[in-house]
């Protein structure tokens, strides 16, 4: 490993360290704080989602849950793949369970993103595929207007491709979106997994 790569590791250990020991939405978590996330520089996928749920803070682990699974599979990796963090950086909108309003979980903690989120972009030079689930991450990294639904910006993924691959959340509260839009089944998935498996095929040149 070379000096400069060693020093990059390091950096990015100690911002983890930051993260984790974050408190700054300590008062209004009902949980308290859990960051959870993945990262590490060479990471050359990262998947931007919006908040763990009860059971990822339960577990620590990010995407514990039914999500994940389905994620897994729309994405054509298992789990070793999924959470070896020198090949899949995951970094959600807010890092801490937001706690569940009336129409389910709360959005994803603002002060989160505000924080952390570019210092910790700046960390993952080697990210090759970016996918963004969901609303809130949609908005950050597409820059898209408020007048875009989701669907919209979902069916507009091609206007991204390769380097950015919009998606809606894997959660089973979907399964009717994913009913009515068998287009996303049909069109992206498909062209999702073998984009990345060439990126993961690729040889690590370092």
């Amino acid at each position: 490993m070379s000096k400069s790569m060693f020093r990059s590791i390091a950096a990015t250990d100690s911002l983890l360290k930051e993260v984790r020991a974050c408190q700054l939405c300590a008062p209004v978590l009902p949980l308290g704080p859990r960051p959870i996330l993945q990262v590490h520089p060479h990471a050359r996928i990262l998947i931007a989602g919006q908040a763990p749920g009860s059971k990822v803070h339960e577990s620590g682990v990010p995407f514990d849950d039914a999500s994940g699974n389905r994620l897994r599979e729309w994405m054509g990796i298992d789990k070793a793949t999924f959470y070896d963090p020198k090949r899949i950086a995951i970094l959600p909108m807010g890092f801490c369970y937001p706690g569940t309003g009336s129409s389910g979980d709360m959005p994803p903690r603002p002060e989160c993103a505000v924080a952390w989120r570019s210092k910790l972009l700046d960390h993952l030079p080697d990210v090759e595929l970016t996918l963004v689930i969901g609303s809130y991450a949609q908005d950050w990294h597409l820059h898209t207007d408020n007048k875009a639904t989701l669907t919209e910006t979902v069916k507009a993924w091609r206007d991204h491709w390769p380097h950015i691959v919009p998606l809606p959340h894997p959660s089973p509260r979907n399964n009717i979106w994913l009913k009515r839009n068998p287009w996303f089944e049909d069109e992206v998935l498909g062209s999702l997994k073998e984009l990345i498996s060439a990126i993961l095929s690729k040889p690590d040149s370092r």
